[in-house]
């Protein structure tokens, strides 16, 4: 759907919404739009600021981990392969332990890698991606869950050793051009390789564009973008791995997606509050954009679930 089609499409906020933005509001969640699609209707949709590309951040692992699926449909990789298969060995060789990495470990949160990305020396180093395969394993893979912008990164990198383009660009006749995402703009490393992990630009209305892939099955308006099996072994039941976090929203990862606590429902899920919320008992997708800084993201969760799905 181009832009333009899509913004036909939209259908003014009605009731339904309403007790859901009255929260928003009274507790100032920091919500700036709600796109709300149900197969069938017309997007309900309702925006609190205007409609700019903005930093999506980790919704962006959830579209790596999509270019995953769609690249072992293409026979470029399966996530049982070895990391050091597909990647060459840095100058001084790999870490310890890094040739037991499998690209599953990587989805997962799981290599036992101490190069998260999250520290500036490890972000700005020039080729981040070397510094992951040359530093030695803290945990063997599989064994304890780490949040991890380098994983992540390393399946990008993954992605154009194969293909000798970057991650964004191969994906955008893939997957963003067929969604009417045309010139999405998505961070790199100072070597010039996307991010993978966050930095994908997005407006609320295109950010929901991939939600309805999420809730398709990979599939949208009749054309499969992503292999439906993939879709459903991201948010399986052994997909997901306990993550040892106190709050229950963020109790079980996936590959590349969070588990919820609604029976069913799982997520797409950057900082700051973007979601893109897959809830198939209401056969819904809510689609959340927001900016709510030093308070966590599950006050959200837990808007949409007491506000909204009694309403569904």
């Amino acid at each position: 759907m181009s832009p333009a089609a899509e913004r036909t499409a939209e259908t003014p906020d009605p009731l339904l919404l309403l007790p859901l933005r009255q929260r928003i509001h009274e507790q100032r969640l920091g919500v700036r739009a709600l796109h709300l699609h149900r197969p069938g209707r017309a997007p309900l949709v309702h925006r609190f600021v205007d409609d700019t590309a903005e930093n999506v951040y980790s919704v962006s692992k959830t579209v790596t981990a999509l270019a995953v699926g769609i690249a072992r449909a293409e026979g470029l990789l399966e996530i049982e392969d070895r990391l050091v298969d597909h990647l060459p060995a840095p100058a001084g060789g790999y870490g310890e332990g890094v040739e037991q990495i499998r690209l599953r470990h990587l989805l997962q949160m799981t290599s036992g890698s101490p190069v998260t990305c999250f520290v500036d020396i490890e972000r700005e180093h020039p080729d981040p991606a070397s510094l992951f395969l040359a530093t030695d394993l803290v945990h063997a893979p599989g064994v304890r869950f780490e949040y991890s912008n380098g994983g992540v990164l390393m399946l990008s990198r993954v992605v154009t050793e194969a293909t000798g383009l970057s991650l964004r660009d191969w994906l955008l006749p893939r997957l963003f051009h067929p969604l009417g995402i045309l010139n999405p703009q998505w961070a790199t490393t100072r070597a010039g390789h996307t991010w993978g992990a966050t930095g994908l630009q997005l407006r609320s209305g295109q950010m929901a564009r991939l939600g309805d892939v999420l809730a398709g099955g990979g599939t949208v308006d009749g054309q499969a973008l992503v292999p439906g099996e993939w879709v459903a072994a991201m948010h399986a039941a052994d997909s997901l791995v306990p993550t040892g976090d106190a709050e229950p929203e963020s109790a079980r990862y996936g590959h590349g997606i969070w588990d919820c606590t609604v029976p069913g429902a799982w997520r797409a899920d950057g900082a700051y509050g973007q979601f893109l919320l897959v809830l198939p008992a209401q056969e819904a997708m809510l689609a959340v954009t927001s900016h709510l800084e030093g308070r966590g993201g599950a006050e959200i969760l837990r808007a949409v679930w007491q506000e909204l799905l009694p309403l569904l």
